[in-house]
Formats: C-alpha cells, sequence, structure tokens
C-alpha cells in the first residue's frame, strides 16, 4: 500500500495518477471537504484526515510501505502566516515521526528549489546548496527549508527518506487550477494584449515531478536530496507558448521591473478585497529576477529523470484547460446550484 498525503492537490493529482497506472495500491489522504474531483474514477481508497493529528495519521500508515508527502500550503503573500507554518513545519514533522514508527519503506518528501539557500547569479544551484530558512525571500520558503531539516533529522534517527526539490510546476490535471503560474497560463490563453514582466525561471511539468518522485521512491539514496528541474523560460516566451496552443498569436507588452515592483505592492491587497489569490506579488516578481541556473544533473545521474519539452507541456496543459473551463469567479455558487439541478434531473431519467 502507498500513501499520499496532499492527495486532492495539483501535485498529489498527478502522482495518484502516475501510481495507479503502475498498478499500486494508493491510499489518497485529503482533508475533510477537500475538492477530490481530480481524483474522480481512480481506483483509489480516499481517507479523510489531517497531518496536525497524529491519531489520524497512524490510521493512515496502516500497511503501508512507502509514503509520499505532499501535504502543504503554497502562498506567494508577503509577511508571517501561523497556519501555513503548522501545516508545512509541524505536519511534516509528524508525518516523518509516523513514518519512522510505523516502520515504512520509504518516505519521500517533497520539498521546494526555494527552501535550499540562494547563492548569487553564475553560481549553478545544486544539491550541495544547503536548506536554509534565514535566506529565504518570503514565508513558504521559510516553512519549506525548516520541513525538509525535519525531515533529514528524521532520517538521521533511522527513517529511510529521500527529498526533492522541484522548481516552478505547471501542467495539466487538476481543476483548481494549481500554482499562482498555472492560474496565469489560463489567462494568457484568452486573444487580445497581455502585460508580461522581463524575468524567467525554471518550471517543470507536473507529471514528471509526480514521475521524479517515484524514481526517487524506487532508486534514491536515504538522506539524500534531488533537484528536479524543467527547462529555464522567460515570461514572455511562456506568454507565445500559450498564444501558439490557443490558436492565437500573443500580443505581449513587457512592463519594467521597477514598475512591476510597484504595482506589486498593492497585490496582497487586492487579494484581501477581492477574495482571489493576487496575479504576482513583490516575492513572485523576486523569484522571476533570482537565479534560476539549476542543476538538474544528479537527478538525471542516479535517478534516470529528464524533462519533458516545454512546449509539449504548455500544449497538454491548454487542452487540458479548454476541456475543463475555469467558472467564472463570483459566481460559482450559481454554476454549483445549475449543476446539482442537471444531476437531480438526470438522476430521475435514470
Amino acid at each position: 500500500m502507498v500513501l499520499v498525503t496532499g492527495a486532492a492537490g495539483h501535485l498529489g493529482a498527478a502522482l495518484v495518477r502516475e501510481l495507479v497506472d503502475r498498478g499500486e495500491r494508493v491510499r489518497a489522504f485529503v482533508l475533510p471537504g477537500d475538492d477530490v474531483s481530480s481524483l474522480k474514477g481512480l481506483p483509489i481508497e480516499v481517507m479523510c484526515g489531517n497531518v496536525l493529528e497524529c491519531t489520524g495519521l497512524r490510521s493512515a500508515f496502516t500497511g503501508v510501505q512507502t509514503v509520499y508527502h505532499l501535504a502543504g500550503i503554497i502562498s506567494i503573500l508577503p509577511g508571517p502566516d501561523p497556519v501555513m507554518r503548522q501545516v508545512n513545519v509541524a505536519g511534516t514533522e509528524n508525518v516523518a515521526h509516523q513514518a519512522r514508527q510505523s516502520g515504512v519503506r520509504r518516505m519521500v518528501y517533497v520539498s521546494s528549489i526555494h527552501a535550499l539557500a540562494r547563492p548569487p547569479e553564475g553560481t549553478p544551484i545544486t544539491e550541495g546548496v544547503p536548506f536554509d530558512p534565514h535566506s529565504a525571500a518570503g514565508e513558504y520558503d521559510q516553512t519549506k527549508a525548516e520541513a525538509s531539516l525535519a525531515v533529514l533529522a528524521e532520517a538521521a534517527r533511522g527513517l529511510d527518506a529521500v527529498i526533492i526539490c522541484p522548481t516552478g510546476i505547471i501542467g495539466p490535471y487538476y481543476r483548481g487550477g494549481g500554482s499562482p503560474m498555472n492560474r496565469q497560463l489560463r489567462t494568457w490563453m484568452n486573444p487580445g494584449l497581455h502585460f508580461t514582466v522581463d524575468g524567467q525561471f525554471d518550471f517543470v511539468d507536473v507529471r514528471d515531478v509526480a514521475r521524479a518522485m517515484v524514481l526517487a521512491a524506487e532508486r534514491g539514496r536515504s538522506g539524500e536530496t534531488y533537484i528536479v528541474r524543467g527547462e529555464r523560460v522567460s515570461v514572455t516566451r511562456l506568454a507565445e507558448l500559450v498564444g501558439r496552443a490557443a490558436g492565437h498569436r500573443a500580443a505581449t507588452i513587457r512592463v519594467p521591473m521597477g514598475l512591476a515592483r510597484a504595482a506589486a505592492f498593492f497585490g496582497p491587497l487586492h487579494a484581501r478585497l477581492w477574495r482571489r489569490p493576487p496575479a504576482f506579488t513583490s516575492y513572485a516578481l523576486e523569484t522571476l529576477v533570482s537565479n534560476s541556473d539549476i542543476s538538474g544533473e544528479k537527478a538525471e545521474r542516479e535517478l534516470g529523470f529528464s524533462p519533458r519539452p516545454m512546449e509539449a507541456t504548455i500544449r497538454d496543459t491548454v487542452r487540458w484547460f479548454d476541456e475543463n473551463p475555469a467558472r467564472p469567479r463570483g459566481l460559482g455558487w450559481l454554476y454549483d446550484l445549475r449543476a446539482g439541478i442537471l444531476l437531480r434531473r438526470q438522476g430521475s431519467h435514470a
């Protein structure tokens, strides 16, 4: 039996699909009330619980040989976030401790490239760069660094654990939209003029990260960290690829970084007023101008991992978005009501 925490998320849904395709028995651990539509139709066991509640975790580990720990909160907003800290750090400590106590064969933890220290431009980022909560650009980075160190501490006590550090995750197969950049991809599908910034980063397909996790479980060395990268690409290039896949030529205007930083100041306020994730923040802009010379040589050599071309990722993502249109924000309740009425009508005629 394989346990996947955070199975209802973007990466979780992709990993569950990968495991099912490989013939694994999967137990998906999700929060009560989570939207599990991305897992619909898959032959899996769904168990509700919380990584902050140890009693439920003990039950989830019954009969488990391998655990993939993905449960966490992602945020690009500035400032402290006590809930994110509890889930990302304390939740990971709970899972790692229970994994060791249960005697699982292996635990694979998904950290982040942002959990590593930030070497200056011109210095490649490799697994030799340590996890460093003190060089974090935001609260999310800091919590992932602390959680990674907690997993390594349990590994020193006997837990067979492997950590992977993905770069920016994008890709299909998630109805909730996924990362802020994934939501931006959907926006670029619309014809018209789009604003971009003069920045770049390394982005990796969510399906490739899922495959890398399975490879880490099979081939990774205990106590080791593996960077999972995709392709370094500019924001403007991404917008152009999306436009081409959507069947139109993207018209973009690059906003000077200084102006973008000034506008980003209002991102958190916009998020609070409209109760929706901001398109960008100062944290996101910092990422796009930071050192993105990221090495994936270790994962290639030891795990046999290689990413797919970015064009393929964008093409499949646009196709997925076409087939799964987003609900208009603010009217979600109306669409839910309409869907419920249609389902009841279908049931009455069954």
